[in-house]
């Protein structure tokens, strides 16, 4: 994804800072009404129990209304059932096009081509009692919610495969019933982003940013813990700078249980498969239309061979 400029950075100091003093009054008398403070916590796990066990504790700690988890979507929640199209192929795709944008392997728009591999494929749960966990804490009464990096043009793809997996963050979301109805701007010269049934799609932004943003934006009060589960160490790293400078306790999860497959994939592998249906979805979208998917853009950058 796209680093953040200086300026955003600064941004964002300025934001937290200001926030600290905000939210002061309002954070410490959360703290004061559960009665208990906790200290943060950096877990890996490749069991999705060990993280409800975590988050029904502190909701026993420090009361439900206190907590608020964050899981994230693409492996952690859910897995493609192939190399191709999944985190580990979007990695391999964005060095290739920054060191070799010839590379015959390289598709083009990324961006394009996972949405067209999101539409055709099938997600799986990560552990087949994925669901239930996120349930259990769900039916506890703790706001659940989703943070991804998936951008609001993956939308219609991504609550297919949560709902067809058993996944509903509908009811355990944080601000108004049903989110927002358009994609908006979370922070200044950022990315257009959307929050929908419990489920906000971030467009690749710093994820501690970006929750912090949605917590401003729906009006919810900063919890005394937040429970952040991702397989990428780096945004559970965004979310623990953001809240860490706020007085909130982190408690940051790795979920490793998709850590082989992704140490497993094979770009060799996943290129041949794009090659095989590659044909089939762009006669798709002549036929059809580019309402659900637009590869157009998915080609090799003008001036290679």
């Amino acid at each position: 994804m796209q680093k953040q400029s200086g300026k955003a950075n600064y941004f964002w100091l300025l934001i937290t800072l200001s926030a600290f003093f905000l939210n002061a009054c309002a954070g410490n008398s959360q703290r004061e009404n559960s009665g208990q403070s906790v200290p943060a916590l950096d877990k890996q796990t490749a069991d999705l129990a060990d993280v409800t066990t975590d988050a029904l504790n502190l909701a026993k700690l420090l009361g439900q209304d206190n907590v608020l988890i964050v899981f994230d979507i693409d492996n952690t929640l859910l897995a493609m059932e192939q190399g191709l199209g999944a985190d580990q192929w979007y990695e391999w795709q964005k060095d290739l096009a920054k060191e070799d944008p010839c590379n015959p392997q390289n598709v083009g728009d990324r961006f394009a081509v996972q949405g067209a591999l999101f539409f055709a494929s099938a997600m799986r749960l990560t552990q087949p009692d994925t669901a239930r966990q996120v349930k259990v804490i769900q039916d506890s009464g703790i706001p659940v919610i989703v943070v991804t990096s998936r951008g609001p043009a993956y939308r219609l793809q991504t609550f297919r495969e949560l709902r067809r997996n058993g996944i509903d963050f509908s009811y355990s979301a944080i601000g108004p019933p049903g989110g927002y109805d358009q994609p908006f701007m979370p922070v200044e010269n950022g990315r257009l982003s959307r929050y929908e049934d419990g489920v906000f799609m971030t467009a690749g932004q710093n994820k501690g940013q970006m929750l912090y943003a949605l917590l401003q934006k729906t009006r919810t009060a900063l919890p005394a813990a937040i429970v952040v589960v991702d397989d990428k160490q780096k945004n559970l790293d965004a979310v623990k700078q953001t809240f860490g400078a706020l007085g909130v306790a982190v408690h940051a999860w790795r979920y490793s249980g998709e850590d082989k497959k992704s140490a497993d994939f094979d770009p060799a592998q996943a290129a041949a498969e794009w090659q095989s249906i590659e044909g089939a979805l762009r006669q798709i979208q002549k036929v059809l239309g580019p309402d659900n998917f637009d590869l157009s853009s998915a080609v090799l950058p003008a001036g290679c061979p």
